[in-house]
């Protein structure tokens, strides 16, 4: 078949659709299998939104299923909302493993599902080049739990290189690094819920105008149980002046923070009982000459 819209439209409950490396421009699919696994073969797979969407949301909407996608790279979305996605997912289970989302309004865009569970991995995110919305790399809602593993977000505009309001939420070895971007946040959990932050460099953009790097409750509180366990994080401020670090909301939240390094100037903003055990802090000089 020659389109990957028509793969959608007639793959079947279990298949496994293999898609030709190349690009495929103006290629927007809605996937409604129940599971389903899409993957590239003989290399990456080029999706250019060039103007089209799927029901005006994203290159791809995964509607209700248990799917894996791997080795795709999703470009150039832009919807009349400001939320065009290179993927929505809708509700469901969904893994993405080594693909791009680059130059869209919203990477990756998630439901409010309950239910459903994100795995990230080995996936980068990069903001869009233009628009005066704010716009998340990767912005995922109410759902049960998120992964984010060996992943790189970047240069995102005005929004967060990573926002859950997810119930859980792991993230992992991974890069949040705002290189030459304007995030607010780099790394952010608006409703609380169980944060484990692990073994990751989070990095603020000298042309950030937010200082806090990570956020928790900013929202309130939705969650039954709220937790945050940083350890092992390398935690940086770029900005001309004093960052915050690690900032929380009042309330219902237990906290530690273990073996983190804190670089350049700033501060904890933490109006709550937390442990703290090994944290360090050094100058952006002396993080430069490691």
């Amino acid at each position: 078949m020659r389109t990957i819209a028509q793969a959608a439209s007639i793959a079947g409950d279990g298949d496994v659709v293999e898609v030709e490396a190349g690009t495929y421009s103006g290629d927007v699919a809605v996937w409604r299998q129940a599971s389903l696994a899409i993957r590239a073969v003989g290399g990456r797979v080029r999706l250019i939104a060039d103007g089209a969407s799927a029901e005006e949301k994203a290159i791809w909407v995964i509607r209700n299923g248990d799917f894996t996608i791997e080795g795709f790279e999703f470009a150039g979305a832009r919807v009349p909302d400001g939320n065009g996605a290179g993927i929505r997912f809708e509700r469901g289970r969904l893994t993405v493993r080594d693909s791009r989302f680059l130059d869209n309004q919203m990477g990756l865009l998630t439901g409010n599902d309950a239910g459903s569970r994100l795995i990230v991995e080995r996936c980068e995110f990069s903001g869009p080049v233009d628009g005066a919305h704010w716009y998340h790399n990767l912005y995922v809602g109410l759902i049960d739990s998120l992964v984010v593993r060996e992943s790189w977000s970047h240069s995102a505009r005005v929004g967060h290189l990573l926002k859950s309001r997810a119930r859980v939420n792991h993230v992992v070895d991974s890069r949040l690094v705002d290189g030459d971007g304007t995030a607010s946040y780099e790394l952010e959990f608006p409703n609380g819920g169980i944060a484990r932050v692990h073994a990751n460099l989070i990095e603020q953009s000298p042309r950030s105008s937010n200082p806090v790097i990570v956020s928790i409750g900013a929202e309130g509180y939705r969650w039954p149980v709220n937790e945050l366990d940083m350890s092992d994080n390398t935690v940086v401020n770029r900005r001309h002046g004093a960052a915050v670090f690690v900032r929380a909301a009042l309330g219902p939240l237990r906290a530690t923070l273990t073996g983190n390094t804190w670089v350049g100037r700033g501060q904890l903003e933490l109006p709550i009982e937390y442990r703290e055990s090994g944290n360090r802090k050094v100058g952006l000089a002396d993080h430069a000459r490691r």
